[in-house]
């Protein structure tokens, strides 16, 4: 008997060391992941900027200061040669390549620069512009030998600086690594995540009573729960062509718009929905009912009044969790057309646009190194909102959880 018992504690203690050792390795992969993420994604978030000096009144812009203060302005700004004059500014300021030590959008910041102060265009003003990818890679200790060495002489001058890249959050996609912003998809997912809760929460909601409260139990209201649990499974490229062959080619509804993203994910997010809300609904006690009915409330009132109220915490912490699940997808969007390049965020639902995980899968495709940490930058954003998400799913769980 003594032996055996020793083994059977033996066998309990081996158990717990195993249920530890699985904590444990789902920790490290998870760090492991988290640290990676922040190593390559925080150096996203710094630019590095050049001064440059530009002489406008001797540049030769064909443009006026009293032509960029009314309403024509972006067209007077169209006309003038700014790309020129910033390339000439370069090449006078730090030699004959000194053009390659800026970023491609540099014109674009000295453009904006004269359209916030027409009054630069008489004389001579230093711009900070942003630095070429080799350039701002060697800022952050990863250039080639030849870049880290004009990077230390402009270093050394005074006229190379780092800081926040402001512009990552505030544009859009571009092809220059250094001008690139998260913005414009991540208003895009805001977009389509407002048209998917907007159609699957209360079709989903409905759906459950309904099928919980009101649905008699024959042949057609099981199939109909199978047909649901099974939605449930599918895998999500196929609710993508679903939405390719309805939305897009039966209603030609506009491809790549943030309303036809919503609705292809509020089908997959539906099913979801319809079994978290049946789980809180059968988990209300029946006392509840029956005491409801006892003081002469009608069935409506008790579903309404007693159930659903009590029901909903659970409701919505597995909305928020489908929800989460439905920012995270990237094969339905890309079947419908939201891998397009939006160099602008999106004004409307039904204008082009772009969610974070196709966002994020179309810079990993590209060769520029520069864009690796901009990925990783991205994949940042989209965890903190994914964290957000799950953290409301359970400040509203601990808020109206009820315990019997």
């Amino acid at each position: 008997m003594q032996a055996r018992i020793r083994k059977r504690y033996a066998a309990e203690r081996r158990f717990r060391l195993l249920g530890l050792a699985a904590i444990l390795l789902s920790a490290g992969f998870l760090a492991f992941l988290l640290l990676t993420m922040l190593a390559n994604g925080l150096r996203g978030f710094t630019s590095t900027d050049i001064a440059l000096p530009v002489d406008f009144a001797n540049s030769g812009l064909v443009v006026e200061p009293a032509s960029l203060e009314g309403p024509g302005a972006d067209l007077a700004l169209a006309g003038a040669d700014f790309q020129g004059t910033t390339s000439a500014a370069a090449t006078a300021a730090f030699g004959a390549d000194g053009a390659t030590l800026l970023s491609d959008s540099a014109w674009l910041t000295v453009r904006e620069a004269v359209r916030d102060d027409p009054s630069l265009l008489g004389k001579r003003a230093v711009i900070e512009v942003p630095a070429s990818t080799a350039i701002d890679m060697a800022a952050k200790g990863d250039g080639d030998p030849t870049a880290e060495a004009r990077y230390q002489r402009l270093e050394a001058a005074g006229q190379v600086s780092s800081g926040f890249n402001l512009r990552f959050l505030q544009g859009a996609d571009s092809t220059d690594p250094t001008a690139v912003g998260i913005w414009g998809a991540f208003k895009g997912s805001l977009l389509t995540m407002l048209v998917t809760l907007v159609l699957a929460f209360p079709i989903g909601v409905f759906s459950a009573v309904y099928l919980e409260e009101y649905a008699p139990r024959n042949r057609w209201t099981d199939l109909i729960e199978v047909s649901i649990n099974n939605l449930a499974a599918v895998p999500s490229i196929i609710f993508g062509l679903l939405g390719l062959a309805v939305f897009l080619g039966t209603f030609h509804l506009p491809r790549s718009a943030a309303f036809v993203g919503g609705l292809t994910l509020a089908l997959m997010t539906m099913p979801v929905i319809v079994i978290a809300g049946r789980n809180a609904i059968k988990s209300v006690p029946p006392s509840i009912r029956d005491a409801a009915l006892g003081v002469g409330a009608s069935p409506v009132q008790v579903v309404f009044h007693h159930v659903l109220p009590l029901a909903l915490p659970g409701i919505l912490t597995g909305t928020i969790i489908g929800m989460a699940r439905a920012l995270g997808e990237t094969a339905p969007l890309l079947m419908i057309g939201m891998r397009a390049f939006i160099a602008t965020p999106p004004d409307g639902f039904t204008a082009p646009a772009t969610v974070l995980p196709v966002q994020i899968y179309l810079w990993s495709d590209e060769v520029s190194r520069g864009f690796v940490e901009k990925t990783s930058a991205a994949i940042i954003v989209l965890l903190v909102f994914l964290l957000a998400m799950n953290g409301l799913a359970i400040y509203l769980r601990n808020k109206f959880e009820t315990r019997w």
